[in-house]
């Protein structure tokens, strides 16, 4: 197994970063805040798992070692694999994920693409005791000092909106990150963003 992977990041796009080690280009999934902490040219370590498949071998990405067992630990529950547990990630930190487990919480799994009412009950279920207590203090997101609107849209197209929906939930967050004392926080904005979504459809 690639535990991690630590060089120089050669490339960004919506969903993926490359990582030049040694003159090869290691492609890594990654979610919009494992991205958004990326800068081209400069040095990067991601904590990663090895995805194998009978036709393809992918390698995703993750700022700490937690996210990775959570990514890992996520996919052990029925009928979820890799995407979805990188969807549930690019929409809560693994704390997050572990208060919304403990306290039942199945709104905040509904607010991932693709986990419905049942699915979330279920889900609860499975995860009930597996996935510990909150390890740090709340988070709130990644800060993005340039192109949020950019970052958001393509981690909305990424999740599997259509581009006229990620246009309209920029729209309808771009208040709120304009509002903002500091610098728009992706993680925030990508939950609000969602939340306008959901109650579209």
């Amino acid at each position: 197994m690639i535990a991690f992977v630590s060089g120089t990041v050669a490339a960004l796009a919506p969903d993926t970063a490359v990582i030049e080690i040694g003159g090869v280009g290691m492609a890594v999934q990654c979610t919009p805040n494992t991205l958004s902490t990326l800068r081209l040219g400069k040095p990067a370590r991601l904590a990663t798992s090895l995805v194998v498949r009978e036709d393809s071998l992918t390698l995703y990405g993750f700022v700490d070692d937690d996210e990775r067992q959570i990514f890992e630990l996520l996919q052990t529950a029925t009928g979820v694999g890799p995407r979805l547990a990188q969807a549930m990630l690019a929409v809560h930190t693994p704390d997050a994920l572990r208060r919304a487990v403990a306290a039942g919480d199945e709104k905040a799994l509904m607010a991932v693409p693709g986990i419905g009412k049942k699915g979330a009950q279920k889900l609860l279920l499975e995860f009930k005791d597996r996935l510990g207590a909150p390890v740090g203090a709340p988070a709130v997101g990644t800060p993005v000092t340039d192109g949020w609107r950019e970052q958001l849209h393509a981690a909305l197209v990424g999740l599997g909106y259509a581009t006229r929906e990620a246009d309209e939930a920029v729209a309808a967050v771009a208040p709120q990150a304009e509002a903002a004392a500091g610098p728009p926080q992706v993680g925030r904005l990508l939950k609000a963003a969602l939340q306008t979504l959901n109650r579209a459809r």
